[in-house]
């Protein structure tokens, strides 16, 4: 009889001790709300952020998640004011999105700091996870280095072996320049030139002009969201397509494709990491997005911003606590595995791995409704889709 009654004191003490435990997190959502970026991040990936959450079932399972955002307005000082007070003055645990690479770099270096946590979904240079890696950054979703192997790659194999860039000047159009001529140099190729517009750029004629008068079989345009959407656009006024040169749009968004509209943006090559049409999974999970943004389908930065809290909830569940260094060492030491990614893992060097896609735009007449845009040319295995870990130059690895 008294052992009975100590087993059921025990169990009931460990009911209580589980049923207590709890964990206040609060994230923050860094991005761009109201400039050239805010289609492909902004209010999306705070939605995304919250999905995260309730498919998680935070709650729950005892996690207390707030989530606030801001604008960094695609300026590296505001993004560090605005993580210098989340963390300090805010009590933010982790922060997610943050495109736009200068800026992702200053929070790259404030996290490390303060010793917080960083994933990265909407920034692409490659730095996040060579020189400039952090052991408290991850980059989730797509970089430069992709980005030029995909693209770069497939445009050389198809012939279009001479290039001329238009180039977004900061730290993501420069990442991006400096890739894709690597890869253009090593598969035979020849680079005519290069030319540097303002970021947020306005009136790309004279860069059009110049890389029209090259002669190049391909312009690389390495710049992002309304720059990108812009340059395309004047190019089509210039009839440069048409008069046979390629556009090689090195950091495409869906986003993109639905501003110019298939007439204009059909034919173009661009690599990804997520597409909302892939499979029975990734169709879901977008549908349900979309009913939350008046219809518009998710970029792969929305998608990764989902994937990434997702990945930092089941961490901390792990881990009992939301301590930085454990939560972390959980995250890399965890496969990755949600619906719109799949299966993939967190390399030392802060590496999200996955598979990246090869894709053509359709032609209108292909195209059966509103955002079926894509056509899978190819799927880029993870363990080629990135840079090769001892390449990097990551003072973690090394």
């Amino acid at each position: 009889m008294k052992f009975g009654k100590m087993a059921l004191a025990t169990a009931v003490g460990l009911l209580m001790a589980s049923s207590a435990w709890a964990v206040d997190v609060k994230i923050g959502v860094l991005n761009d709300r109201s400039g050239v970026y805010a289609d492909l991040s902004g209010e999306g990936s705070v939605e995304a952020a919250r999905m995260a959450i309730e498919d998680f079932d935070a709650a729950g399972k005892g996690i207390n998640v707030e989530v606030v955002s801001a604008d960094h307005q695609n300026k590296p000082d505001i993004a560090s004011n605005i993580a210098r007070q989340w963390y300090d003055q805010d009590g933010v645990d982790a922060i997610f999105d943050v495109p736009t690479s200068s800026a992702a770099l200053a929070v790259n270096d404030i996290t490390r700091e303060k010793n917080k946590i960083f994933i990265n979904s909407g920034a692409g240079t490659a730095d996040l996870t060579g020189k400039s890696c952090s052991p408290n950054t991850i980059h989730w979703t797509y970089d430069t280095w992709a980005l030029a192997h995909g693209t770069g790659t497939a445009m050389v194999e198809q012939g279009y072996d001479s290039w001329f860039f238009i180039t977004a000047d900061y730290a993501f159009g420069h990442a991006l320049e400096a890739d894709t001529i690597a890869v253009v140099e090593a598969a035979g190729g020849k680079v005519l030139g290069t030319v540097r517009h303002p970021f947020p750029g306005q009136d790309f004629s004279s860069y059009l002009l110049q890389a029209q008068a090259s002669g190049a079989k391909v312009i690389g345009l390495a710049n992002a969201g309304g720059d990108t959407v812009n340059s395309i656009k004047q190019a089509s006024e210039f009839g440069i397509t048409q008069s046979g040169q390629a556009l090689a749009g090195l950091l495409i968004f869906i986003t993109d494709i639905h501003a110019l509209g298939l007439p204009t943006a059909q034919g173009l090559v661009l690599t990804e990491s997520f597409y909302w049409d892939l499979n029975d999974d990734t169709r879901a999970w977008s549908k349900r997005f979309a009913e939350r943004m008046n219809g518009a389908m998710p970029t792969m930065v929305q998608a990764g911003v989902y994937a990434g809290v997702l990945h930092y909830l089941k961490a901390i569940e792990a881990v009992g606590d939301k301590e930085s260094g454990a939560v972390m060492a959980k995250m890399k030491e965890m496969p990755t595995s949600d619906p719109l990614f799949g299966e993939g893992k967190v390399r030392a060097d802060g590496r999200k791995v996955h598979d990246m896609y090869l894709f053509k735009v359709k032609a209108p007449e292909a195209s059966t409704g509103p955002w079926d845009y894509y056509e899978l040319m190819a799927t880029i295995p993870a363990d080629k889709a990135f840079r090769p870990l001892e390449d990097g130059g990551c003072p973690l690895v090394q």
